[in-house]
Protein backbone atom coordinates (compact mmCIF):
# COMPACT_ATOMS: atom_id res chain seq x y z
CA UNK A 1 0.00 0.00 0.00
CA UNK A 2 2.83 2.41 0.78
CA UNK A 3 3.83 2.28 -2.90
CA UNK A 4 0.32 3.28 -4.01
CA UNK A 5 -0.57 6.08 -1.60
CA UNK A 6 0.80 9.58 -2.21
CA UNK A 7 0.69 12.31 0.41
CA UNK A 8 1.73 15.94 0.66
CA UNK A 9 1.93 18.21 3.68
CA UNK A 10 1.24 21.90 4.19
CA UNK A 11 3.13 24.08 6.66
CA UNK A 12 2.90 27.78 7.48
CA UNK A 13 5.69 30.26 8.29
CA UNK A 14 6.27 30.47 12.07
CA UNK A 15 5.89 33.80 13.84
CA UNK A 16 8.64 33.32 16.45
CA UNK A 17 11.59 31.13 17.41
CA UNK A 18 9.54 28.74 19.56
CA UNK A 19 7.05 28.16 16.74
CA UNK A 20 9.92 27.61 14.32
CA UNK A 21 11.30 24.88 16.59
CA UNK A 22 7.89 23.18 16.55
CA UNK A 23 7.69 23.50 12.77
CA UNK A 24 11.16 22.06 12.24
CA UNK A 25 10.43 19.14 14.57
CA UNK A 26 7.31 18.42 12.50
CA UNK A 27 9.23 18.59 9.23
CA UNK A 28 11.85 16.16 10.55
CA UNK A 29 9.14 13.82 11.86
CA UNK A 30 7.20 13.73 8.57
CA UNK A 31 10.08 13.76 6.08
CA UNK A 32 10.79 9.99 6.37
CA UNK A 33 7.28 9.26 5.05
CA UNK A 34 8.44 10.41 1.61
CA UNK A 35 5.75 12.95 0.68
CA UNK A 36 5.30 13.95 -2.96
CA UNK A 37 5.95 17.54 -1.81
CA UNK A 38 5.52 19.89 1.12
CA UNK A 39 3.96 23.30 0.64
CA UNK A 40 4.60 26.50 2.58
CA UNK A 41 1.79 29.03 2.80
CA UNK A 42 2.01 32.71 2.00
CA UNK A 43 -0.23 34.11 4.73
CA UNK A 44 -3.91 34.97 4.29
CA UNK A 45 -3.16 38.32 2.64
CA UNK A 46 0.40 37.81 1.42
CA UNK A 47 1.76 39.30 4.65
CA UNK A 48 4.24 36.53 5.49
CA UNK A 49 6.10 36.37 2.21
CA UNK A 50 9.58 37.03 3.65
CA UNK A 51 9.14 34.31 6.27
CA UNK A 52 7.78 31.99 3.59
CA UNK A 53 10.86 32.49 1.44
CA UNK A 54 13.17 31.87 4.39
CA UNK A 55 11.46 28.61 5.38
CA UNK A 56 11.44 27.45 1.76
CA UNK A 57 15.16 28.11 1.46
CA UNK A 58 15.85 26.21 4.69
CA UNK A 59 13.79 23.19 3.61
CA UNK A 60 15.58 23.24 0.27
CA UNK A 61 19.01 23.41 1.92
CA UNK A 62 18.58 21.04 4.87
CA UNK A 63 16.21 18.30 3.70
CA UNK A 64 15.56 16.00 0.75
CA UNK A 65 11.96 17.22 0.52
CA UNK A 66 10.41 18.64 -2.63
CA UNK A 67 9.15 22.09 -1.64
CA UNK A 68 6.15 23.81 -3.24
CA UNK A 69 5.94 27.44 -2.13
CA UNK A 70 2.62 29.25 -2.27
CA UNK A 71 2.30 32.34 -4.43
CA UNK A 72 -0.75 34.62 -4.53
CA UNK A 73 -2.07 37.54 -6.52
CA UNK A 74 -2.49 39.75 -3.44
CA UNK A 75 -0.86 43.18 -3.18
CA UNK A 76 1.97 42.59 -5.64
CA UNK A 77 2.83 43.68 -9.18
CA UNK A 78 3.28 41.05 -11.86
CA UNK A 79 6.99 41.82 -12.12
CA UNK A 80 7.44 41.28 -8.39
CA UNK A 81 5.64 37.93 -8.43
CA UNK A 82 7.51 36.76 -11.52
CA UNK A 83 10.83 37.78 -9.97
CA UNK A 84 10.03 35.60 -6.95
CA UNK A 85 9.12 32.72 -9.27
CA UNK A 86 12.35 33.22 -11.21
CA UNK A 87 14.38 33.13 -7.98
CA UNK A 88 12.66 29.88 -7.00
CA UNK A 89 13.37 28.40 -10.43
CA UNK A 90 17.05 29.36 -10.17
CA UNK A 91 17.15 27.71 -6.74
CA UNK A 92 15.97 24.44 -8.25
CA UNK A 93 12.36 24.61 -7.10
CA UNK A 94 9.99 23.09 -9.66
CA UNK A 95 6.72 22.88 -7.72
CA UNK A 96 4.38 25.77 -6.87
CA UNK A 97 0.94 26.34 -5.37
CA UNK A 98 -0.81 29.18 -7.23
CA UNK A 99 -3.66 30.92 -5.42
CA UNK A 100 -5.67 34.08 -5.83
CA UNK A 101 -5.31 34.69 -2.10
CA UNK A 102 -7.62 36.27 0.47
CA UNK A 103 -8.28 40.02 0.41
CA UNK A 104 -6.34 42.18 2.89
CA UNK A 105 -8.00 42.41 6.30
CA UNK A 106 -9.35 45.92 5.70
CA UNK A 107 -10.98 44.94 2.39
CA UNK A 108 -14.58 43.74 2.33
CA UNK A 109 -14.36 42.16 -1.13
CA UNK A 110 -11.58 41.02 -3.41
CA UNK A 111 -10.37 43.51 -5.99
CA UNK A 112 -7.51 42.69 -8.37
CA UNK A 113 -4.34 44.57 -7.54
CA UNK A 114 -3.54 47.21 -10.12
CA UNK A 115 -0.63 45.94 -12.18
CA UNK A 116 -0.85 42.48 -10.62
CA UNK A 117 -2.29 39.14 -11.62
CA UNK A 118 -6.06 39.30 -11.43
CA UNK A 119 -6.87 35.68 -10.61
CA UNK A 120 -5.18 32.33 -10.00
CA UNK A 121 -5.65 31.26 -13.62
CA UNK A 122 -3.66 34.33 -14.70
CA UNK A 123 -0.99 33.50 -12.13
CA UNK A 124 -0.69 29.94 -13.46
CA UNK A 125 -0.12 31.30 -16.97
CA UNK A 126 2.51 33.72 -15.67
CA UNK A 127 4.38 31.05 -13.72
CA UNK A 128 4.53 28.75 -16.72
CA UNK A 129 6.10 31.62 -18.63
CA UNK A 130 8.98 31.50 -16.14
CA UNK A 131 9.50 27.74 -16.25
CA UNK A 132 7.76 24.39 -16.51
CA UNK A 133 6.57 24.35 -12.90
CA UNK A 134 4.36 21.59 -11.56
CA UNK A 135 1.51 23.78 -10.29
CA UNK A 136 -1.20 22.97 -7.77
CA UNK A 137 -4.34 25.11 -7.45
CA UNK A 138 -7.25 25.25 -5.03
CA UNK A 139 -10.67 23.60 -5.36
CA UNK A 140 -13.79 23.94 -3.22
CA UNK A 141 -16.09 20.90 -2.87
CA UNK A 142 -18.58 23.03 -0.92
CA UNK A 143 -18.19 26.07 -3.24
CA UNK A 144 -15.94 29.08 -2.65
CA UNK A 145 -17.72 31.58 -0.34
CA UNK A 146 -17.42 34.34 -2.98
CA UNK A 147 -18.59 32.24 -5.94
CA UNK A 148 -21.86 33.20 -7.62
CA UNK A 149 -22.85 29.52 -7.87
CA UNK A 150 -21.44 26.00 -7.82
CA UNK A 151 -21.34 26.03 -11.63
CA UNK A 152 -19.45 29.34 -11.68
CA UNK A 153 -16.99 27.98 -9.13
CA UNK A 154 -16.38 24.89 -11.24
CA UNK A 155 -15.86 27.03 -14.34
CA UNK A 156 -13.22 28.96 -12.43
CA UNK A 157 -11.46 25.72 -11.52
CA UNK A 158 -11.56 24.71 -15.18
CA UNK A 159 -9.86 27.98 -16.16
CA UNK A 160 -7.02 27.19 -13.77
CA UNK A 161 -6.63 23.67 -15.12
CA UNK A 162 -6.84 24.86 -18.72
CA UNK A 163 -4.10 27.39 -17.93
CA UNK A 164 -1.77 24.51 -17.10
CA UNK A 165 -2.23 23.46 -13.46
CA UNK A 166 -1.21 19.87 -12.73
CA UNK A 167 -3.64 19.16 -9.89
CA UNK A 168 -6.26 20.72 -7.68
CA UNK A 169 -6.08 20.46 -3.88
CA UNK A 170 -9.39 20.88 -2.11
CA UNK A 171 -10.28 23.01 0.84
CA UNK A 172 -10.69 20.79 3.90
CA UNK A 173 -14.05 19.11 4.28
CA UNK A 174 -15.85 16.59 6.48
CA UNK A 175 -18.67 15.70 4.09
CA UNK A 176 -16.97 12.89 2.18
CA UNK A 177 -20.02 12.32 0.00
CA UNK A 178 -19.90 15.96 -1.03
CA UNK A 179 -16.27 15.59 -2.09
CA UNK A 180 -17.04 12.48 -4.12
CA UNK A 181 -19.92 14.23 -5.91
CA UNK A 182 -17.62 17.17 -6.61
CA UNK A 183 -14.98 14.83 -8.02
CA UNK A 184 -17.62 13.28 -10.28
CA UNK A 185 -18.64 16.73 -11.54
CA UNK A 186 -15.00 17.54 -12.30
CA UNK A 187 -14.65 14.33 -14.30
CA UNK A 188 -17.90 15.02 -16.16
CA UNK A 189 -16.54 18.44 -17.06
CA UNK A 190 -13.41 16.84 -18.50
CA UNK A 191 -10.94 17.95 -15.83
CA UNK A 192 -8.34 15.23 -16.22
CA UNK A 193 -6.11 16.11 -13.28
CA UNK A 194 -6.10 14.72 -9.73
CA UNK A 195 -8.61 16.38 -7.40
CA UNK A 196 -6.65 15.82 -4.21
CA UNK A 197 -8.66 15.89 -0.98
CA UNK A 198 -7.38 18.30 1.65
CA UNK A 199 -7.45 16.69 5.09
CA UNK A 200 -7.40 18.79 8.27
CA UNK A 201 -6.55 16.84 11.43
CA UNK A 202 -8.44 18.56 14.23
CA UNK A 203 -5.87 19.86 16.70
CA UNK A 204 -8.13 22.58 18.11
CA UNK A 205 -11.91 22.34 17.66
CA UNK A 206 -12.81 26.01 18.38
CA UNK A 207 -10.15 27.09 15.87
CA UNK A 208 -11.56 24.60 13.37
CA UNK A 209 -14.98 26.26 13.68
CA UNK A 210 -13.41 29.63 12.83
CA UNK A 211 -11.60 28.16 9.83
CA UNK A 212 -14.82 26.54 8.63
CA UNK A 213 -16.81 29.77 8.98
CA UNK A 214 -14.23 31.63 6.88
CA UNK A 215 -14.07 29.12 4.04
CA UNK A 216 -17.62 27.80 3.96
CA UNK A 217 -16.82 24.27 5.11
CA UNK A 218 -19.62 22.37 6.84
CA UNK A 219 -18.99 20.98 10.31
CA UNK A 220 -21.49 18.13 10.83
CA UNK A 221 -23.47 17.99 14.08
CA UNK A 222 -22.06 14.51 14.68
CA UNK A 223 -18.56 15.99 14.74
CA UNK A 224 -19.62 18.70 17.18
CA UNK A 225 -21.07 16.04 19.46
CA UNK A 226 -17.85 14.02 19.41
CA UNK A 227 -15.81 16.97 20.67
CA UNK A 228 -18.43 18.28 23.09
CA UNK A 229 -17.23 18.47 26.70
CA UNK A 230 -13.58 17.88 25.88
CA UNK A 231 -12.27 21.44 26.30
CA UNK A 232 -10.15 20.40 29.28
CA UNK A 233 -9.33 16.88 28.11
CA UNK A 234 -6.55 17.14 25.49
CA UNK A 235 -5.71 13.42 25.52
CA UNK A 236 -9.25 12.37 24.61
CA UNK A 237 -9.47 15.17 22.03
CA UNK A 238 -6.40 13.79 20.27
CA UNK A 239 -7.84 10.28 20.27
CA UNK A 240 -11.14 11.50 18.82
CA UNK A 241 -9.34 13.65 16.24
CA UNK A 242 -7.25 10.71 15.04
CA UNK A 243 -10.33 8.51 14.85
CA UNK A 244 -12.29 11.09 12.81
CA UNK A 245 -9.49 11.59 10.29
CA UNK A 246 -8.73 7.88 9.91
CA UNK A 247 -12.42 7.17 9.28
CA UNK A 248 -12.43 9.90 6.63
CA UNK A 249 -9.35 8.68 4.75
CA UNK A 250 -10.54 5.06 4.97
CA UNK A 251 -13.82 6.01 3.30
CA UNK A 252 -11.96 7.96 0.60
CA UNK A 253 -9.67 4.97 0.01
CA UNK A 254 -12.71 2.76 -0.55
CA UNK A 255 -13.78 5.17 -3.29
CA UNK A 256 -10.49 4.99 -5.14
CA UNK A 257 -8.70 8.01 -3.68
CA UNK A 258 -4.96 7.41 -3.45
CA UNK A 259 -3.53 10.91 -2.93
CA UNK A 260 -4.04 13.09 0.14
CA UNK A 261 -2.92 16.58 1.16
CA UNK A 262 -2.65 17.26 4.90
CA UNK A 263 -3.08 20.68 6.47
CA UNK A 264 -0.72 19.97 9.35
CA UNK A 265 -0.94 23.34 11.15
CA UNK A 266 2.78 22.68 11.78
CA UNK A 267 2.00 19.72 14.05
CA UNK A 268 3.20 16.26 13.10
CA UNK A 269 1.56 13.89 15.59
CA UNK A 270 -1.93 13.47 14.14
CA UNK A 271 -0.79 13.64 10.53
CA UNK A 272 1.84 10.96 11.17
CA UNK A 273 -0.74 8.71 12.84
CA UNK A 274 -3.17 9.09 9.94
CA UNK A 275 -0.44 8.34 7.41
CA UNK A 276 0.49 5.23 9.39
CA UNK A 277 -3.14 4.12 9.23
CA UNK A 278 -3.01 4.67 5.46
CA UNK A 279 -0.16 2.18 5.28
CA UNK A 280 2.73 4.59 4.91
CA UNK A 281 5.95 3.73 6.69
CA UNK A 282 9.27 5.58 6.99
CA UNK A 283 11.28 5.01 3.82
CA UNK A 284 14.15 3.21 5.58
CA UNK A 285 11.72 0.89 7.36
CA UNK A 286 9.86 0.16 4.12
CA UNK A 287 13.14 -0.71 2.37
CA UNK A 288 14.09 -3.08 5.21
CA UNK A 289 10.75 -4.88 4.91
CA UNK A 290 11.26 -5.36 1.15
CA UNK A 291 14.83 -6.66 1.51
Amino acid sequence: MSNEIQVSFEFFPPANKKMEEILWHSIQRLEPLGPRFVSVTYGADGSTRDRTHRIVRRIQAETELVCAPHLTCISAHREEVLAIAESYWQAGIRNMVALRGDPPKNAKVYKPYVGGFDYASDLVTGLLGVGEFDISVAAYPEVHPEALSADADLENLKRKIDAGASRAITQFFFDTGGYLRFRDRCQTMGLEVPIVPGILPITNFPRLLKFAANCGATVPSKLRERFSGLDNDPDTRRMIAASVAIEQVDELLRHGVSEFHFYTLNRAELTYAICHALGLRPLNQAKEQLS
